[in-house]
């Protein structure tokens, strides 16, 4: 089955405006983003004009100089004169090799911006399109980061050589053939123009060309993302001949894009003869008629070194760098033309309900979730939800959809079917970072200060506040080892309980109304993960915790127990009188507390808030202890764990 095209540009959601800019011209949408980018550089481009000037001297002086010679020395009898013409004309070299020096030195200051500027625009778009639709995430951004941004780069740097050689060259070119006699352009301009004309007819196909090749480039891409990592759901569903034909078809595209692209490059190939052919070959033609008509021999020599050595390889320097990198070139800075669309609100979204007071934090509503139309529900229509202040603990065998529920739960992941709401209204990308804090197994930690990974939610934190932080949590240590705060911190130097002890911190001080904990303590002894999660159940948000040890599913109000097509919640004493599974996990995770015994550790006390005894387990909504799911079908199966947010 062939993928679906791209949808096209002008595509909008109901209730927006149309976009007037996706109806004017590629070039046009680039010009418009190029004068401000220009504007801003306008020192560097005078600095670059003014070393180019040596050019033009070179230039006019290399044709002009051999006319003088043959002219007025060696034709005339005067070898001497004409010895000095020709070094007038070899010594003019010099000053040029010498702006080139220059050239090069003022491109890195127009190169660098522009690369970094598509960089940061792509890394824009992409990550305010996961925020507004998680789901939809791909690897599609990833081709613009990398491939796309090096071909705007290198393209824009040849493209400003090139088109600076030629205006000065031409320039110069220009200028002698009129200082010795102008008659001479009657004959050059004409192949010239219509070389042009028909090199310039052939810009808007190329383009277009171009245009489908990036596009078959990023679907391959994107495809080839979710291919890889759906690796799992394709071997189990039995789709790994259907994705091959869809890996095939993408390729297919690509191929007929680059064949058509190739046809339209060999009518640049006449072009290109018509231009840097034609002149020279004409001019020699003429001459007869021009030497009866007064031209000087000198005159006729310094017009074909004009042809030759300068106009005819800058034209065809010129329209060489525009038909392989310009039509590329201008394809993929339209593509970043667009300014990063902010976290898009679905229209019944921004007029839903408000806000319901005391509702629960986090809300399912008959969810269910599969990973492909093909896979049995991970998910099978289950309803829960969570209060405000209290602590889940998830708990089940490997595979079971632990996972996939914290996930959906923190709004990573979107259901195939039923509702998620946050604060009793439905999960908007733009609240995501206001409402839950989500930490994976695998902590995610930067090359920087410790400072700077600890304040990474939250920027303002103060030092006092990240101090009670490090008490809390039991960051001493990494923090003696350190040295301070602004000490630099190396991810491949900390152990891994490390990484996830950083990670905490962060989520502690970002301190949210949800915090899902995915196993992030699961690299912790028994003792660091019990203060750890002490310290976030004293925290007035929810915290949701996919539990590894029992101790850890023992220190919850409730325990939600996944258990293929059912599941049952409640405290750990009534799931060990209701759950076979729980009591079956309980048997598993015994050791745990024989380690703790091992260790001295006292039995455990009742969880305490604020230095007060908890109360009973709080049965909110009324919800009853067992929450069966609707299809009576088995496990699911589980693909890649969804991706992480930190």
């Amino acid at each position: 089955m062939k993928a679906p095209r791209t949808a096209p540009r002008t595509s909008r959601r109901k209730g927006t405006a149309p976009r007037t800019a996706r109806r004017d011209g590629a070039l046009t949408r680039v010009t418009r983003d190029a004068r401000p980018f220009l504007r801003a550089r306008t020192g560097t481009v005078l600095r670059l004009a003014g070393w180019s000037l040596l050019e033009f001297v070179q230039t006019f002086l290399g044709g002009f100089g051999v006319a003088r010679a043959l002219d007025h020395g060696f034709l005339a009898g005067r070898p001497l004169t004409g010895l000095l013409w020709l070094a007038v004309a070899a010594v003019a070299v010099l000053p040029a090799q010498l702006a080139t020096r220059g050239v090069f030195g003022r491109l890195a200051d127009l190169v660098e911006p522009l690369r970094d500027g598509l960089v940061r625009r792509a890394v824009s778009r992409a990550l305010s399109g996961a925020l507004a639709h998680p789901a939809g995430t791909t690897a599609r951004s990833l081709s613009q980061v990398t491939h796309q941004s090096e071909i705007a780069r290198d393209g824009w740097a040849g493209l400003v050589l090139t088109l600076r050689s030629f205006v000065f060259t031409v320039a110069g070119a220009v200028a002698g053939l009129l200082a010795l006699e102008p008659r001479l352009l009657l004959i050059v301009l004409p192949p010239l123009i219509l070389g042009a004309a028909l090199f310039l007819a052939t810009l808007l196909p190329m383009a277009a060309r171009q245009r489908d090749y990036l596009t078959a480039d990023e679907a391959y891409a994107a495809h080839a993302g979710k291919a890889a990592a759906d690796l799992r759901d394709i071997a189990a569903a039995g789709a790994a001949d259907r994705t091959v034909a869809e890996s095939r078809d993408l390729a297919d595209d690509q191929v007929r894009a680059a064949r058509s692209l190739a046809r339209w490059s060999g009518v640049r190939v006449v072009a290109l003869a018509v231009c840097g052919r034609f002149p020279p070959l004409l001019l020699l033609l003429g001459a007869p008629w021009l030497l009866r008509n007064g031209l000087t021999p000198g005159a006729l020599v310094g017009a074909l070194t004009y042809l030759t050595q300068a106009l005819a390889p800058a034209v065809q320097a010129l329209m060489t760098m525009l038909s392989t990198v310009g039509g590329r070139l201008l394809v993929v800075l339209d593509r970043f033309t667009d300014a990063p669309p902010p976290p898009a609100e679905d229209e019944s979204d921004s007029q839903g309900p408000p806000p319901r007071d005391h509702a629960p934090v986090a809300e399912l509503r008959a969810v269910t979730f599969a990973y492909g139309p093909a896979a049995h529900p991970v998910l099978d229509r289950l309803s829960l939800s969570v209060a405000p202040g209290e602590h889940l603990a998830v708990v089940g065998p490997s595979g079971s959809g632990k996972s996939t529920l914290a996930a959906v739960l923190a709004g990573v992941e979107a259901p195939t079917g039923g509702t998620v709401l946050w604060h009793g209204r439905p999960v908007r990308g733009a609240d995501a970072t206001s409402v839950r804090v989500l930490l994976p197994q695998h902590a995610y930690v930067f090359t920087g200060s410790l400072r700077d990974n600890l304040r990474y939610l939250r920027p303002d934190a103060s030092d006092r506040s990240i101090a009670a932080m490090v008490d809390a949590l039991g960051l001493d240590p990494l923090l003696s080892r350190l040295g301070s705060l602004d000490a630099t911190l190396e991810p491949d130097r900390l152990s891994q309980g490390e990484r996830q002890l950083v990670a905490l911190g962060r989520a502690y001080l970002a301190a949210p109304p949800l915090t899902v904990l995915d196993e992030a303590t699961s690299r912790l002894d028994p003792a660091a993960e019990t203060r750890a999660e002490r310290a976030f159940a004293a925290l007035p948000g929810a915290l949701v915790v996919v539990a590894h040890r029992l101790s850890s599913a023992r220190r919850a109000d409730r325990i939600l127990v996944m258990d293929g097509p059912r599941t049952r919640c409640g405290t750990s004493a009534e799931l060990l009188r209701t759950s076979a599974l729980y009591r079956d996990l309980a048997g598993l995770w015994e050791p745990d507390e024989e380690h703790r015994r091992e260790n001295g550790e006292p039995d455990e006390e009742p969880h305490r808030k604020n230095g007060e005894p908890d109360q009973e387990p709080r049965r909110k909504n009324g919800e009853p202890d067992e929450v069966p799911h609707k299809s009576g079908r088995g496990n699911g199966l589980i693909s890649t764990p969804p991706p992480s947010l930190f």
